[in-house]
Formats: structure tokens, C-alpha cells, sequence
């Protein structure tokens, strides 16, 4: 997962892309014939020096290789600080990454 962050005025602006070939039941059933070959990211977490700022659940609704944009306060966090983002799909497999607030 690639993950940018940056802070300024005590805004913090996150751009996250989770590398995934998200296929939807539709996908799966076409390519295959099975809708259980479907594959795609339920739920991303991020977390700055432990602390979570994001938590969401996700659906078979986005795109491949989606990108996450999103902004939160940032008056307790400095540069430096390091924000690890991680998803989880619908067959278990994980994925993660970092950044440094910039």
C-alpha cells in the first residue's frame, strides 16, 4: 500500500492506494463461473503512533488498485509521525503500508 500524508495547520491530508485486483461476484461468476472466486477489500484500518484515526468497512464497489482520500485533525500529531495503513480482503489475505507525515 503506497500512502502519502501530509500536515499543515493542524490538517492532516492522507492519500492511500492499496494495491488489489478487487473482483466483484459479477467478475468472478463471468470469468470463472463461481462467485466464490471473488476477491476484494473489506475493511482498511490506519493508525499514527498507535493511536487509530480511520477504521472503515469497505464493499465489492471499488475499483482496482482503489485510492483512499481522507483528512482528520491533526493537532496532536507532529511531522514525522508515522501513519501505517493496512486492509484486509474477503479471503483473509492482508496488506500494508507507511508514511511519514510530511
Amino acid at each position: 500500500m503506497k500512502v502519502k500524508a501530509k500536515l499543515k495547520k493542524g490538517v492532516i491530508k492522507v492519500k492511500a492506494m492499496a494495491k488489489h485486483g478487487m473482483v466483484t461476484y459479477n467478475q468472478a461468476e463471468k470469468k470463472t463461473g463461481n462467485k466464490d472466486d471473488a476477491n476484494f477489500i473489506t475493511h482498511i484500518t490506519g493508525e499514527i503512533n498507535g493511536k487509530t484515526v480511520i477504521d472503515m468497512s469497505t464493499s465489492q464497489f471499488l475499483s482496482k488498485n482503489p485510492i483512499f482520500k481522507f483528512k482528520l485533525k491533526g493537532d496532536e500529531f507532529k511531522k514525522g509521525d508515522k501513519l501505517m495503513m493496512s486492509w484486509v480482503d474477503i479471503k483473509g489475505e492482508t496488506g500494508k503500508g507507511s508514511g511519514k507525515l510530511k
